[in-house]
């Protein structure tokens, strides 16, 4: 099956950490945290229209300038979220320049940041147009762990404790519907945009009495193309868990979280020799993140943000994680080349 998001590390397993997510068939990509981006191509950074910040440590946020300087000049939107306080910290990087060049003609973009604690609870615009002054704006109307609700997917996410607040995140594709080309060469059905209208009904789950006009004095029956042309399989679930520390509660949202997941990221920081040291500075084990993947019944993990004191000894990690997951060797999952442990397929 070709899933419609791609997902991968930005840097390799001793690196920043960050996720890019890119959607197959659109120009368009989202990030989960905005560290070190040397490894992405201003194309690519071009396409990105969400950022989803777990906090905002120096590894996690530093690549905010270069994002910004390519997106500048950009019209529409740009957001980003991350946990409480991150509008002021997206105020203060703003701060730093002279926007005095910018002016009512300048490119129409904006900077959109919001505020998570299990739920919203603030948004802020920032206008290039007004150099960059903050406004608060209404809040979107989002469920509880909702950070993002589309069409296609929505992206969820939980608090967790690094010693300040550190957000979880969860990428959960909606029902994936594929079109079988050889049922509609039978039904003499033509190619057009009549044909994506009706795989966006088939995921949000519309009347099987919707019809669709496939030509001028022609329509089909959402329920006829579900019979025949249409395939209905679940969604991807693509979960990015990093820097919490090793507490019960942290373990439990954790595994809440990834549930499910057929990829999960998460920080392997430490060996288990060195749990201690991984407690004092609030982070996971390699054992403690193949745990919570095997609870969560995660069907793939991939490990990373490995400690340096391991960087001539990363399959020690990545063996640690195997061993607590329990269900099948490594292999290469990412085009950085991070190691990852493959799980049995449901």
């Amino acid at each position: 099956m070709t899933w419609l998001v791609q997902a991968r590390l930005i840097n390799e397993p001793f690196g920043d950490p960050g996720l890019f997510v890119d959607f197959l068939f659109g120009r368009r990509a989202l990030m989960f945290d905005l560290g070190d981006l040397a490894p992405l191509s201003p194309r690519e950074l071009g396409r990105v229209s969400h950022v989803f910040v777990s906090h905002a440590h120096m590894d996690h946020f530093a690549g905010f300038d270069r994002l910004l300087r390519l997106c500048l000049h950009r019209p529409g939107p740009l957001h980003l979220a991350g946990p409480v306080g991150f509008a002021d910290r997206v105020a203060a990087k703003l701060a730093a320049y002279t926007w005095n060049l910018m002016d009512a003609g300048s490119t129409d973009f904006v900077l959109v940041v919001d505020e998570f604690d299990g739920r919203i609870v603030r948004r802020c615009r920032f206008a290039a147009r007004e150099a960059f002054a903050r406004r608060e704006a209404a809040r979107p109307d989002l469920p509880a762990g909702c950070l993002l609700a589309e069409d296609q997917f929505v992206i969820e996410g939980t608090v967790l404790d690094h010693g300040t607040p550190c957000l979880g995140f969860a990428l959960q594709e909606r029902r994936q519907v594929n079109v079988r080309k050889d049922a509609l060469g039978a039904l003499a059905l033509p190619v057009g945009p009549w044909l994506n209208a009706a795989k966006a009904a088939m995921r949000r789950g519309d009347p099987d009495a919707t019809m669709f006009e496939v030509e001028p004095g022609r329509a089909v029956s959402l329920a006829m193309l579900a019979e025949t042309a249409l395939r209905v399989a679940p969604g991807q679930r693509i979960a990015y868990l990093v820097d919490l520390a090793d507490t019960a509660e942290n373990v439990a949202r954790a595994v809440r979280l990834a549930e499910g997941a057929h990829r999960l990221f998460i920080e392997a920081a430490f060996a288990e020799a060195d749990a201690a040291i991984a407690a004092a500075r609030r982070h996971l084990t390699a054992g403690r993140a193949g745990e919570i993947a095997r609870r969560a019944g995660a069907r793939r993990v991939v490990p990373f943000h490995f400690s340096p004191r391991y960087l001539d000894r990363p399959e020690l990690l990545v063996a640690e994680v195997e061993a607590a997951f329990g269900k099948g060797g490594a292999d290469a999952v990412s085009a950085a080349g991070s190691p990852g442990c493959r799980g049995r397929g449901r």
